[in-house]
């Protein structure tokens, strides 16, 4: 046998053939951190209770004045695929939390800073991302013993002081107090326990409705569910009381045949017959769902002047066009059946009673400058309805936003019955405990933790600088307080200090009111780490370019170029 002996040589030489651009190492790195940073310059100015207000206007020109990180960065157009986990991060807080949603893109954009510039100081990547999970268990964990405050502590006030918190930096701040008893007091209303004995609080069961005109401190709390419709003739009673709710999702019209159907008729006596019979089909429908005994009609669709005539002599109520989200919520809280069609499995057409829905009362009222239907103590679920009253509408916009973050945040509390301090205390306290911390480690995650705590920081000094205060001086006090809180055991009780953004002080956060849930801050401290680590990851950049179509070379084109010339 014999082998013939080739030289195994590679051509490194040939660059990688991909119709695209690729970028690698530091390059991608450092391009991914000021991406996320330019998105949390955006939001940054909107942090605290003196944040200020962004003005957004998209392409259609519609104009959204808000505070809120989640809204803001949700109208952003941003095409970097860094940029948009942040973006996505914002929206994930909101959904799992419903307040924080600044805090954490900063917090994320930090994160991702300091792990560039230890990268560029010759550690790896991989040592930064170990020690920043590290870090996050450790933080978790420490506000989990340390910082935790119990709402049995603080009772309803501690409630109505989480919903002041959320609502300090939004436009109902000034009018916090009537805004949080609204808020834990319509919560309240809709209290539900299922069959495990869990208690919940849905909020998609308070209705906020919006009025023009007044001034905020008009807004009102129903203990009810309110619909922005009235009754559908002048003449039909204005208040029924044991009301007994039939919710149709079909027209209450007179018949029509189909279009493309033809008749022949030889006799315009019959052609007479037909027109009565179409009365009377909807003569007879209207006739089964009263005799079920139902005295309040909704409907999602139309009920015209001939059909109303016999609600009107029936001594019922009918309400028109009412929306399908307005009817199902109305449906779950009286225990009426949305009827789409009155056929049944046979083909003939019947109402039940056991699809009525029931109420102590329906009344028509004239609330704010509108008349609007409220259904009082609906019999299976409670509910319970806002009306915001504002100047416009971008102001009447931003109040319902910051309703739903209060709305969402009580709701929080009140499942999960714990709070943590507000105004810095908890990154503050973390900082100085992590600082400690990375110190009995002697492996490179120490570097990380370091950085990790100092990380941290940027919540306080935030706040500091858009209240127009020494960031500095500010946050080496409130370091030290909580350094103290830590190391002396008499002085424990500082650890609920943060900063007082009015005065430029540190106070007791505790006492002064200014408490938020635990789950928000463990939840922006895990999905911030997570995304910087996830935006770490990435060392290569890939992006292929778009196929090119052919070009349509035209007659007048080849004429111009001389290529017919024989």
């Amino acid at each position: 046998l014999v082998f013939s002996r080739w030289p195994l040589k590679m051509n490194t030489d040939k660059p990688l053939a991909i119709g695209g651009e690729r970028k690698s190492g530091q390059e991608i790195r450092t391009e991914n951190v000021l991406a996320a940073l330019s998105v949390a310059n955006v939001v940054k100015s909107s942090l605290g209770p003196v944040g200020l207000d962004k003005m957004m206007v998209d392409e259609v020109g519609d104009v959204t004045v808000t505070n809120d990180g989640a809204t803001i960065l949700k109208m952003l157009d941003v095409e970097h695929p860094a940029a948009k986990m942040l973006v996505e991060l914002a929206d994930l807080q909101d959904q799992e939390v419903g307040d924080g949603t600044t805090s954490v893109v900063i917090i994320a954009s930090e994160l991702l800073r300091v792990a560039d510039e230890l990268v560029r100081n010759k550690i790896h990547p991989t040592s930064v991302i170990s020690g920043f999970r590290l870090a996050q268990k450790e933080a978790v964990k420490y506000i989990q013993d340390n910082l935790i405050i119990p709402l049995e502590d603080l009772g309803r006030d501690g409630v109505l002081n989480v919903a002041r918190t959320s609502m300090s930096s939004k436009i109902i701040g000034t009018d916090s107090d009537l805004f949080a008893k609204m808020v834990v007091d319509s919560l309240q209303a809709v209290k539900r326990t299922n069959s495990k004995g869990e208690t919940t609080y849905p909020v998609k069961a308070v209705h906020i409705l919006k009025a023009h005109g007044g001034s905020a401190k008009e807004s009102r709390l129903i203990n009810g569910y309110a619909l922005n419709c009235t009754v559908a003739s002048q003449q039909m009673p204005k208040r029924v009381a044991g009301a007994k709710i039939a919710c149709l999702d079909f027209n209450l019209m007179k018949t029509k045949m189909k279009l493309g159907v033809q008749v022949l008729v030889d006799n315009p006596e019959k052609l007479d017959a037909i027109r009565q019979r179409e009365l009377d089909i909807t003569k007879e429908r209207i006739e089964k769902i009263i005799k079920a005994g139902a005295n309040v009609i909704l409907t999602t669709q139309g009920i015209d002047d001939l059909c109303l005539k016999y609600f009107v002599e029936a001594g019922a109520m009918a309400v028109r066009r009412v929306t399908k989200e307005d009817m199902k919520r109305i449906a779950k809280a009286t225990g009426a059946t949305m009827a789409l069609t009155l056929s049944n499995m046979e083909g003939d057409e019947t109402f039940e009673s056991s699809m009525l829905g029931y109420a102590e009362e329906v009344v028509q009222e004239r609330i704010c400058d509108d008349e609007l239907i409220v259904i009082y103590k609906p019999k299976v679920k409670g509910s319970a309805s806002v009306i915001l009253r504002g100047a416009n509408d971008f102001m009447l916009d931003e109040m319902e936003r910051s309703m739903h973050d209060a709305l969402c945040v009580v709701k929080r509390v009140l499942e999960s019955k714990v709070l943590v301090p507000g105004g810095g205390a908890v990154e503050a306290a973390l900082s100085i405990y992590l600082e400690s911390f990375a110190m009995t480690l002697g492996s490179r995650e120490q570097l990380a933790i370091a950085e990790f705590a100092n990380a941290l920081l940027v919540i306080p000094k935030t706040l500091s600088v858009n209240a127009a205060q020494d960031a500095t001086e500010l946050v080496a006090r409130l370091r030290a307080v909580h350094n103290a809180a830590q190391h002396q055991a008499d002085k424990a009780a500082m650890k609920w200090y943060g900063l007082d953004l009015i005065s430029g002080a540190v106070r007791d956060n505790k006492a002064a009111g200014v408490v938020e849930p635990a789950m928000s801050k463990i939840k922006q401290i895990k999905l911030a780490t997570e995304a910087a680590i996830t935006i770490l990851r990435i060392d290569d950049f890939i992006k292929i370019n778009p196929e090119q179509k052919g070009d349509e070379h035209s007659y007048h084109d080849a004429m111009a170029a001389g290529e017919l010339d024989g």
